[in-house]
């Protein structure tokens, strides 16, 4: 049985349903400058990207100056509501205790702080499932975030592998370009809230191999491309 020696997770948008919920969250704000941008929309271009980076490219766009003290509001309302509302998205538990079963090591590379990792995977009771080897990429390495590969380059090197032999799972663009920059296979996922029409066909554009919607299929899809390579 053919398997990677790594299985990295992105979090926000593949292990918990969350990335609707801070789109909603930074919608509104945005709005407070005019500008009008569904929590949909918002999700759709920017998912897996830091808030900052987020303001930076609409400033860019609209020509709009706008206002660093968004930064935090976002942050305290967005913490607030994942502690509330935020929930694990279906097949999660199954996938990870499939890998480890058969003995592949895992983790989460995130943009998102340690701090908040820690605040929704505990909310639905996944931290212990991860902690330690929980990274999140401001905080590791050259604390570089996505779409720079350095967080998965991380993880490869605090676990001994090649990135030719880790798979990594993500729901965004920026991600999935992060993980193959770094030389990772990568499935892609489309099962959580904020996916669009042509979702799919985006994340492949950016270099997933194969992309699924439910987590339930993960192993499978990983050990039979594990497979194919050997072939």
């Amino acid at each position: 049985m053919s398997m990677p020696k790594l299985m990295i997770f992105d979090c926000d948008g593949v292990l918990v349903d969350s990335e609707i919920i801070a789109a909603d969250v930074q919608a509104k704000l945005i709005a407070e400058y005019g500008i009008e941008m569904s929590a949909e929309d918002l999700a759709s271009r920017f998912a897996g990207l830091t808030f900052p980076m987020i303001l930076e490219r609409i400033s860019e766009e609209s020509g709009q100056p706008i206002s660093a003290s968004l930064i935090d509001r976002s942050d305290a309302e967005v913490d607030r509501r994942l502690a509330e509302e935020v929930e694990e998205l279906p097949g999660v538990r199954e996938a990870v205790e499939a890998f480890a079963a058969r003995g592949v090591p895992y983790c989460i590379c995130s943009n998102s702080s340690s701090k908040r990792l820690e605040l929704e995977l505990d909310h639905v009771g996944l931290w212990d499932y991860f902690t330690p080897h929980v990274f999140s990429a401001g905080e590791v390495g050259t604390k570089k975030g996505k779409p720079a590969p350095d967080v998965f380059l991380h993880a490869c090197k605090t676990f001994g592998v090649s990135p030719s032999e880790t798979f990594v799972v993500e729901d965004s663009v920026h991600g999935v370009a992060a993980a193959s920059a770094a030389g990772c296979r990568v499935v892609g996922f489309t099962g959580a809230s904020h996916s669009y029409p042509g979702h799919a066909e985006a994340l492949a554009e950016a270099g997933a191999t194969t992309v699924i919607n439910r987590l339930s299929d993960l192993p499978a899809t990983v050990e039979a491309l594990s497979e194919f390579d050997e072939i």
